[in-house]
């Protein structure tokens, strides 16, 4: 479920947190999740290296690595050794441990980075469906390439959004949903941005006007802002960096409302499978 609010908002913790600390022990429970290193070479690969920064990509929490012994005020442009590129997917995150989280949160621990400060960075996972990848930098090129754009770039206007909106032939609220095109925004994200723009989640892309994507666009920014103002939306199991849960559900106005009043006109909201096989809700009379 983590899309790019809950994402960014534990990326930004876990920099504020663990920014300069050295890993001095990796303990892999559920070797499952690990992606192109096997539990023994993820370990040796990341013992006694510094964590140099932790950002988002996308859906994507990335931990950038660099020598301990290298110097703080590095070049930015100095390349880490490598980096672990987690993808949370349904039920995953990542927690800072001080040693208080219970035992229940432990239960579900698949991978550990022990801290030179006695603390942990605990990679959770009810279901295991996410990933622990280990990447070095140009492997991680490769692969952000193929990911679209994001969002909240302000190079990404309302004329590059009409671009790829217009020339899309997927329903709406599939394109918004389509990592290769949009990169970070998932089922709630899209459910919303579609109902603040009054636009039928069914519609063509490319049927949206130059005036409509605009409109779109700027909703979607504010309701993805607004989410990480609230640090994210908790359903079920996502937390963030400090065990938390985000307050962005009391903000939604469509995603988990259906047969609800709409907050716009008061006729009840629909909901649907039909679109993509996944739960979407809208009104049928604001949504055009």
């Amino acid at each position: 479920m983590p899309e790019l609010p809950e994402t960014e908002t534990i990326a930004r913790d876990l920099d504020a947190m663990v920014c300069g600390a050295v890993i001095v022990g990796v303990e892999v429970r559920k070797a499952d999740v690990l992606r192109e290193a096997d539990a023994s070479g993820f370990a040796a690969a990341l013992h006694g290296l510094t964590i140099a920064h932790v950002w988002r990509r996308a859906k994507l929490i990335v931990l950038d690595m660099r020598p301990t012994a290298a110097v703080a005020t590095a070049p930015p442009a100095t390349e880490p050794p490598w980096r672990v590129v987690v993808q949370p997917r349904f039920t995953g995150g990542m927690v800072v441990d001080d040693g208080s989280l219970s035992e229940a949160d432990r239960a579900y621990v698949a991978v550990t980075l022990h801290l030179h400060d006695g603390r942990a960075v605990h990679y959770r996972d009810v279901r295991r469906l996410g990933t622990v990848a280990l990447m070095s930098p140009e492997r991680f090129t490769k692969y952000s390439t193929a990911l679209g754009a994001e969002p909240l770039d302000p190079r990404l206007g309302d004329a590059e959004f009409s671009g790829l909106v217009r020339g899309s032939r997927q329903a709406i609220k599939v394109f918004l949903m389509d990592q290769k095109r949009l990169a970070g925004v998932g089922n709630i994200y899209a459910n919303e941005a579609l109902w603040l723009a009054g636009i039928d989640p069914s519609r063509e892309a490319r049927t949206l006007s130059e005036q409509e994507s605009g409109t779109l666009r700027e909703q979607l920014c504010a309701v993805l802002t607004a989410s990480i103002a609230a640090r994210g939306t908790s359903f079920r199991d996502y937390r963030d960096a400090r065990g938390e849960r985000g307050s962005f559900v009391e903000q939604l106005a469509a995603y988990g409302r259906a047969g609800e009043p709409c907050r716009a006109c008061g006729r009840r909201l629909v909901g649907t499978h039909a679109i993509d096989g996944r739960s979407t809700v809208f009104c049928s009379h604001c949504q055009r």
